[in-house]
């Protein structure tokens, strides 16, 4: 049995600057360019049944402008008419207006419960688009922005059930066979859900595929992974071997036809009594005790112990399996079952004195039983945070806590997401990174033939990485830091959308309204700057700009280019030309 290995985010000390010294408001204007539209975006509000979280994240947060980083400065929204229009930029002294390049075969106006159109660019022909009405359409458009050879027209176009928004694909060419992999998010009534919120979420990847010129495009693989939280991230590897998801709750997958099947199941567990079982630790070992059913004999559990993974079977059933949180002595790791019908299970810590904050990760069904001892240690242990005195003992050189001055933005969420990678063919977990308190910031596209990079938050700066699949030691790399900007951007309560310039020179967000924030990469000055506190020139300077527009509509949509902002709202298309140094 292949086990999901635990990796880290290796961060690379040289692309961080720990004298960083803060963002320098620059009163420098911002050319700013502003497009009308001949229609309205085809903007889609939440419904009424459209009440979660998750509704929100993943429909009412939607971002209307599609950018084509294949080609450069070229984006794209739909607008009410059912057009897909494009504006691509030469020179921003002369735009043109959005041109159409396709439109809708059916009027998507007539259905009630639609979703917003989405458009994917999976590679510089073709292109991946949904209604919004459940229906999936491939597009071979010709090398787009090439009057002569640009065409949009229609190679595969489907139904395929409930409506969904399109989040990644990928376009595949081996040997004679042209296949396209492409993702679809769906948030779905459970009706099995008591306790939550009676939605799950569902990622289908849909392969599409033609063996040889004479035939048509069709489907030649469904699969279906399921969470309850919607994804930050979710994107197929170029190769279509793997697929890598960020999220705050897991996803499994789901064999497609058998869903009331996983539903009898999933109520099933929900009858064992909560928690599954209580664990405790030392500083050498821990303690796991689950409760059995009455008459489970020992012949009736097996307890199988990897290095760094626990699988609990009882009468054939799965109690628990997972990947424990460090690893362990699995040799001296021993089970018993006791006298009052319960399993106890003794794991042996291969780095002693490391304290566990789970037994098995992303796991919820267990219980933390702290002894009192442990709780003295800990109490002992930050008496310098909780004394009446201000640093009663100055000599250990801890300075005081004032738990006033903590800010908003250094509060994370209780649960931690993973970065999980799935095998495209078992879609098993083959790698699992917890991330922590590294908060998701966003995703961008630097090079169109690899996958998206991600943004965390790492302290207080923001770290972009960019999985390389194919590099089984380094699956994830770190490309580029912005300074202090998971600081920064946690006081901005407004903001709606996130990204960087593909060649990451600067980073921006934009709030719900009007204004839009640019952090630039530090550059060198052009003046002689000193550092009073410490006496010292100061080398660079790092520029935050602020641009207002001019419009009380909503932002709906925005996109980077590494010399231009691309903000849709309702009405009209701004630019706003970063780059003006040439």
């Amino acid at each position: 049995m292949e086990v999901a290995a635990n990796c880290s985010l290796r961060v690379k000390r040289p692309l961080l600057d720990p004298r960083f010294e803060g963002y320098k408001l620059s009163l420098e204007p911002l050319p700013c360019y502003q497009l009308e539209l001949d229609a309205a975006v085809a903007e889609v509000k939440l419904r009424d049944d459209q009440y979660t979280l998750e509704h929100m994240h993943a429909f009412g947060m939607y971002n209307y402008l599609h950018c084509d980083s294949w080609y450069q400065d070229s984006v794209y929204y739909v607008d009410n008419l059912g057009r897909i229009m494009n504006l691509t930029v030469m020179l921003d002294t002369a735009l043109g207006k959005p041109r159409e390049v396709f439109r809708l075969p059916t009027d998507v106006t007539a259905y009630d419960n639609r979703l917003c159109a989405s458009v994917h660019f999976t590679s510089s022909t073709w292109v991946t688009l949904s209604d919004g009405t459940g229906r999936l359409y491939l597009i071979e458009t010709g090398e787009r922005g090439n009057s002569a050879s640009e065409k949009w027209e229609i190679m595969f176009n489907e139904e395929l059930g409930n409506p969904f928004v399109i989040i990644h694909s990928v376009s595949l060419l081996k040997a004679e066979e042209h296949s396209i992999a492409t993702l679809l998010l769906r948030v779905e009534k459970e009706e099995l859900d008591m306790k939550g919120s009676g939605f799950f979420v569902s990622l289908e990847w849909v392969t599409i595929s033609k063996k040889n010129k004479d035939k048509k495009y069709e489907i030649i693989k469904r699969d279906i992974l399921r969470g309850k939280s919607v994804p930050n991230y979710a994107a197929i590897e170029p190769d279509g071997n793997g697929l890598m998801i960020v999220s705050y709750k897991s996803f499994t997958s789901i064999p497609v036809g058998q869903d009331v099947e996983e539903n009898k199941d999933e109520d099933m567990s929900d009858k064992i009594k909560e928690p599954l079982y209580y664990w405790q630790q030392t500083e050498d070992d821990l303690t796991a005790t689950v409760r059995l059913p009455e008459g489970s004999a020992k012949e009736d559990v097996q307890v199988q112990f990897l290095p760094d993974r626990v699988t609990i079977v009882l009468k054939g059933q799965k109690l628990l399996e997972g990947s424990l949180f460090s690893s362990i002595d699995h040799e001296s790791s021993t089970w018993i079952i006791k006298e009052n019908n319960s399993l106890e299970i003794s794991f042996i810590k291969k780095n002693e004195g490391l304290t566990w904050p789970e037994l098995v990760v992303g796991d919820k069904q267990g219980e933390y039983i702290r002894d009192s001892a442990q709780c003295a240690a800990i109490a002992e242990r930050l008496m310098h945070l909780t004394s009446e005195e201000l640093n009663p003992n100055p000599d250990k050189g801890k300075p005081p806590c004032n738990a006033q001055e903590l800010e908003e933005c250094d509060i994370f969420f209780e649960e931690s997401s993973s970065l999980c990678r799935f095998d495209g063919n078992t879609l098993k977990t083959t790698h699992v990174v917890n991330l922590g308190s590294n908060q998701y910031l966003f995703s961008v596209v630097v090079d169109p033939k690899e996958m998206p990079g991600f943004c965390l938050r790492h302290d207080v700066d923001a770290l972009l990485w960019q999985p390389h699949a194919s590099s089984q030691q380094d699956m994830w790399e770190q490309i580029a830091t912005f300074n202090a900007l998971g600081y920064v951007q946690a006081s901005k309560r407004d903001k709606k959308f996130f990204t960087c310039a593909p060649d990451y020179s600067y980073a921006a967000l934009c709030e719900c309204l009007r204004r839009v924030f640019i952090y630039r990469q530090p550059a060198p000055m052009s003046t002689v700057l000193y550092n009073r506190k410490e006496g010292r020139q100061v080398g660079q300077v790092a520029k935050q700009q602020v641009a207002s527009l001019e419009t009380n509509d909503p932002i709906l949509g925005f996109q980077a280019t590494n010399e231009r902002l691309f903000v849709l709202t309702t009405r009209n298309l701004f630019l706003i030309k970063v780059k003006t140094e040439h």
